[in-house]
């Protein structure tokens, strides 16, 4: 009798277009989000970097980055091969369970471009453009694809070895950009200004509208990591949206708490957090540990954020607090909460799985932070000797958007003080200087 060969499900082929769509979305949803939390003068600049990500990240990944990640393991479980290189073998015929090969590739493209772009809020306001082309692609191929094939590869030694559990991305994703952005924003150094000037979010608007698409995409980000039309999927969606409201709750009442007010900056930031933290569990945790979760993370993450004014690191946008400590709390937290029903068959302590489960999630945080930063650390160092990684003292007191990129955002005439500026004519340095 000869098998009938493997053949994509209609059904889950459908679900895992669209989850690619709102994925791939989510990049252009953290532009605004970190948009508007930066000045008027770097406004531009900032939504570049994270549209750039995308070129950038898609032509790494299709060269090399998806058989490295997913090709067969070298040994050790560190590595894949170059089998696929160049997308080679991926035709129109071939499955990756029950998806096409290329639509699986392509899904996981999205999560590397959106975890290269969001290192970029850790450095925000100050990074030469030029050397942003340069540390993006490579630092795909150090960092995000080495760990990628850690957790998901096939023979990946933090799931088939160490037997840790991440279900969307806990640790290839939040951990490593957040790590990474910490190890770049201390080879920058701090902003001009940096706790003596407020640098307030100049467009709260743009910045509830950039985490409204995040929210939107991360379903896709989540449910879509199931792989197919099913409950497992239904679950991972239920499970991340309960955390992302119950991290914007959590964020909301320490806000009331500590400073009387709760904000709109704060209500975007909690949601983020939650949504954060549910990533590695979703897939792992029943409803009542996704509240857990995201609750968790909006508290703690609301307190995280001010530590880089104690330890005097600046992370402009809160890529440290938010996504390093919201990817270690949902990536501990399966410890203590997988549940059986979810996994099928692994449990956390708070389910009769002993300290074992949460002993292996915490091997894992602690190993992929340290390979990021420690990579991403040197990587930056050396980039800073080669090109030089902090734009000029003049373009970051100017604004990054009119000396790298020669346009402005809005119309410093109207929106700021002094004379409106001429459409017809050209814009110099000085002129927004002085308007700034």
């Amino acid at each position: 009798m000869t098998l009938a060969a493997p053949h994509a499900d209609t059904g889950d082929t459908a679900w895992l277009l669209a989850a690619t769509a709102l994925v791939l979305l989510m990049t252009p949803g953290l532009a605004l989000f970190y948009g508007g939390m930066v000045r008027t003068k770097s406004v531009l600049n900032m939504l570049m970097m994270s549209f750039v990500s995308i070129a950038l990240v898609t032509v790494v990944w299709l060269a090399a980055g998806y058989s490295l990640a997913f090709g067969d393991d070298l040994g050790g479980g560190l590595l894949g091969g170059v089998e696929h290189a160049g997308m080679r073998g991926l035709g129109p015929d071939s499955v990756h369970g029950t998806v096409p090969t290329v639509l699986f590739a392509t899904f996981q493209l999205t999560f590397a471009i959106i975890t290269a772009a969001l290192i970029s809020g850790a450095v925000a306001d100050r990074t030469k453009f030029s050397a942003w082309l340069v540390f993006v692609p490579v630092w795909t191929l150090l960092v995000y694809v080495p760990v990628t094939h850690w957790v998901w590869g096939p023979g990946g030694w933090i799931t088939d070895r160490l037997g840790a559990l991440d279900f969307a991305g806990g640790l290839p994703v939040e951990i490593t950009s957040g790590a990474s952005g910490l190890a770049l924003c201390l080879v920058l150094g701090p902003r001009l200004g940096f706790k003596k000037d407020a640098m307030r979010p100049h467009n709260l608007p743009m910045v509830i509208l950039g985490a409204g698409l995040l929210w939107f995409g991360w379903f896709g980000f989540n449910a879509g990591s199931a792989l197919g039309a099913n409950g497992l999927a239904a679950a991972a969606f239920l499970n991340t949206l309960a955390a992302g409201c119950t991290g914007l709750l959590g964020w909301l009442f320490v806000e009331q708490r500590r400073d009387g007010h709760p904000t709109t900056l704060g209500a975007a930031s909690g949601a983020v957090a939650g949504l954060v933290a549910i990533t590695p569990s979703c897939g792992t945790v029943s409803l009542l540990g996704a509240l857990v979760v995201g609750l968790a993370a909006g508290v703690v993450c609301s307190y995280a954020v001010s530590w880089k004014f104690k330890l005097d690191y600046d992370d402009s946008l809160d890529v440290v607090g938010v996504h390093l400590v919201g990817g270690i709390i949902g990536t501990v937290l399966i410890g203590l909460f997988a549940d059986k029903a979810m996994t099928g068959g692994a449990q956390g302590l708070f389910h009769g799985g002993g300290l074992a489960p949460l002993g292996r999630q915490l091997l894992a945080v602690a190993v992929v932070a340290a390979y990021a930063f420690s990579v991403t650390y040197g990587l930056g160092k050396l980039l800073d000797k080669a090109l030089g990684l902090r734009a000029s003292e003049e373009q970051e007191y100017t604004g990054l958007d009119l000396t790298v990129h020669a346009e402005t955002a809005y119309d410093h005439g109207v929106l700021g003080h002094g004379a409106p500026v001429s459409h017809s004519a050209p814009l110099t340095a000085q002129k927004v200087k002085t308007q700034a």
